[in-house]
């Protein structure tokens, strides 16, 4: 059976009777029973009957052999959705989640944009946008099914019951698989109104899962883009022009065209690139050329002058995004105050498997093969680039070998799609490690400016917070700019959870010179770093316990008092640590959900930093996979302190100083911590989980190093800050 689902928002748990057309059985399709959502008009209906469009239609399809194959509409980058999403579905649909098999949704904005008519995975949405949408998929199968077998036996639906793929008659025991009922099944109407089960009634959402994908991912038999191989397949190594903005002057290739394998050297308006037999072949052919660059405008660019862009534009008036009480008028009082000004670094994403694609261009036709988080984007922006219809572009998405906002971007496949373009064999381009770092769409620099005023007990009764830097919503999504404010930029100060009468949120706009996009985390990983530093700051200035100050702030918001106080108790906060060791906590709260840390580090005597422990409580609602959970605070926490740590892209003469894993370093598995991840039970909607751990982790971090060594850090990367500060000493 296959079921197409598509929704413009999320639903209630019983259709109401304004959705009397919600769901609507199509038919029977090659032994398969199809349920269709009303949603699309009669003639696209009729035509995803079609054996031409079946699949490509599908969310749920059980075969009349009793199989069960579930095409995702979110990409897996090892956030774990190959799993989280089919136990919804198993779950009210009744169906053995082992038995479930799993495929790649196609580029179908319309059809799979879910919920917002955009076929994109990001943000921490896929189960907050997704969990009663997919729930709804499987219930609306399952009552058509049990519907059938009640008629075919002549009993009353309510005598009947779905269980383990199959339907039971309870008075007689009599039991029918589902692969038996899909023909009486394609006859019945959809029920008006869709029943979900109850929470005491789930078998497996909140139980922990094993991965469905952790077989292909150890047995090798998993595919991502970078494992493509199709007949008469050419190498393609590319070099883009190292300064920002920059375009190609000229190429002399005759000693590139000597070396063996090389098949063609082509020439983009910023880029050259080598084709050769295999990726060897083509990286020395892509060395032995002599390219000269026209650097442009930006060829004396500077790490310092973006600073100095970013800082200056916190002078600029902004866009508000909060404005409770009058901050400005408290702050322009009397009374003590704070104020400090923090950088965001530049950092590069530096995903294991680097950008690639594979591209072959035919005269009325192209194919892609590539893992991406925007499959529809990048197949009509290929289309474009082409002249050709979007429906003559195939793009076979695959596994994403790390994502983090990187695949967002489809500037590396309309690349490959140009090169391809050029010669008559399918081509793979895939970037070097050097090219990756250097030509990334960076997270950005931002400049911050915090100012509180203090009561005679130090607690803050007004806070500011301006942001300076650019506007990934701007680029990305502009619609989503509300009156020209970025909402992603302002994300966590917006919904900062103290109990604060009078603060005031603001961001100024200042995209410069360099191309940036989302980072994982994005707004809040920046934003929950200074806010939360900030506090720690304060905290101290007050002479006051860091864990009991935010927790006296707190009285409003239970969940967030809760995390934090049972943070603070697994940690053993009080406890003195030893010599040399630090202790840091800190609150994060965005994409719906709370999480708090504490994190102890030691410092030598040379500044070397070792994070030891991290304990992380996350309240995210009603929790769908607790393994996944856990394991995406582990991976979000190691992301972070590997920015922490470590991650700086810096810019000289207009051009990335950062190479590869010798100048960018990603945090080893011997240098990682200890992490304990406690979850609070709730029953609140389902919030995010893919970034707050890397949310959460920079602020308790820069308080464990204070903590440490009395030195506060308005900027990171730490450890060649504190390495040049022990060498001073």
């Amino acid at each position: 059976m296959a079921i197409r689902h598509f929704i413009a928002s999320s639903t209630p748990t019983e259709a109401s009777e304004s959705r009397r057309g919600f769901l609507k059985t199509s038919g029977l399709l090659g032994g398969a029973l199809m349920v269709g959502f009303w949603a699309l008009p009669d003639e696209a209906l009729a035509a995803a009957t079609s054996p031409a469009t079946y699949d490509a239609n599908a969310f749920i399809t059980i075969g009349s052999d009793d199989s069960v194959i579930l095409t995702i509409a979110k990409v897996e980058m090892g956030q774990g959705t190959y799993t989280s999403l089919p136990m919804l579905i198993a779950e009210e649909l009744e169906v053995d989640l082992a038995k479930v098999q799993l495929r790649h949704s196609p580029p179908d904005a319309k059809n799979y944009g879910l919920p917002f008519g955009d076929q994109f995975t990001g943000g921490s949405l896929s189960i907050r946008t997704l969990w009663e949408p997919m729930r709804q998929t499987g219930a609306a199968a399952r009552m058509v099914l049990v519907q059938a077998a009640a008629n075919e036996w002549g009993v009353t639906t309510d005598s009947c019951y779905a269980e383990n793929g199959s339907v039971v008659h309870r008075p007689s025991g009599r039991r029918v698989s589902y692969g038996k009922l899909i023909g009486t099944a394609a006859k019945l109407p959809v029920p008006e109104k869709i029943a979900l089960k109850p929470p005491s009634e789930f078998k497996l959402i909140g139980k922990p899962v094993k991965r469905l994908d952790a077989k292909g991912k150890t047995d090798g038999s998993a595919k991502f883009g970078i494992d493509t191989i199709v007949p008469n397949l050419r190498f393609a190594a590319v070099a883009a022009s190292p300064v920002f903005g920059g375009k190609l002057k000229s190429v002399d290739d005759k000693k590139a065209r000597k070396v063996h394998g090389v098949r063609d050297v082509v020439k983009l308006d910023d880029a050259v690139a080598v084709i050769a037999d295999n990726n060897w072949y083509a990286k020395k052919g892509l060395a032995a050329l002599d390219v000269q660059w026209d650097e442009g405008a930006n060829g004396q660019l500077s790490t310092a002058t973006l600073q100095k862009l970013m800082t200056e534009a916190l002078q600029r008036p902004g866009k508000v995004a909060r404005n409770d009480g009058d901050a400005a008028k408290v702050l322009a009082g009397g009374g003590e105050k704070l104020q400090r000004t923090y950088i965001n670094q530049m950092l590069s994403h530096a995903t294991m498997e680097p950008m690639n694609c594979t591209v072959h261009v035919l005269p009325d036709s192209a194919e892609i093969w590539v893992g991406t988080q925007v499959p529809a984007r990048a197949r009509d922006a290929v289309a474009k680039l082409l002249g050709l219809p979007p429906e003559r572009v195939a793009l076979h998405n695959h596994y994403i070998g790390g994502g983090f906002g990187r695949r967002l971007e489809i500037d590396f496949i309309v690349q490959a799609a140009a090169i391809a373009k050029q010669v008559k064999y399918p081509v793979k381009v895939v970037w070097s490690r050097e090219e990756d770092i250097q030509h990334s769409k960076f997270r950005g620099m931002y400049a911050h400016s915090v100012s509180a005023s203090l009561d005679a007990q130090g607690f803050p009764v007004a806070l500011s917070h301006k942001i300076a830097g650019p506007s990934n919503l701007a680029t990305f999504a502009p619609g989503w700019l509300k009156d020209g404010l970025d909402i992603d930029a302002v994300e966590g100060s917006d919904v900062f959870a103290y109990d604060i009468p009078n603060m005031k949120t603001e961001y100024t706009r200042e995209d410069g010179p360099v191309p940036t996009g989302f980072w994982r985390g994005v707004g809040p990983t920046r934003n929950m770093l200074v806010l939360e530093s900030f506090m720690d700051e304060l905290a101290v200035k007050a002479g006051k316990d860091p864990l009991a100050y935010r927790l006296a702030l707190l009285k409003k918001d239970k969940r967030a008092y809760k995390v934090l106080e049972r943070a603070g108790e697994l940690a053993g906060w009080g406890k003195k640590p030893a010599k040399g060791t630090g202790r840091g906590i800190a609150l994060m709260h965005a994409w719906g959900t709370y999480l708090a840390q504490v994190i102890d580090v030691t410092v030598n005597d040379k500044g070397d930093i070792q994070v030891n422990r991290v304990v992380c409580v996350v309240d995210c609602g009603i929790v769908v996979n607790p393994d996944t959970v856990k394991a995406q605070m582990q991976g979000g926490i190691n992301f972070g302190l590997t920015a922490a740590l470590f991650g700086d892209i810096t810019l000289k003469n207009g051009r990335v100083e950062q190479s590869n894993f010798h100048d960018y370093p990603i945090l080893r598995m011997s240098q990682a911590p200890s992490i304990v991840v406690d979850i609070i039970p709730s029953s609140e909607a389902p919030g995010g989980i893919g970034e707050p751990g890397t949310a959460g982790v920079g602020a308790a971090f820069v308080n464990a190093i204070h903590a440490a060594t009395g030195h506060r850090l308005y900027t990171l990367p730490a450890q060649p800050q504190l390495a040049k500060l022990a060498g001073a000493a």
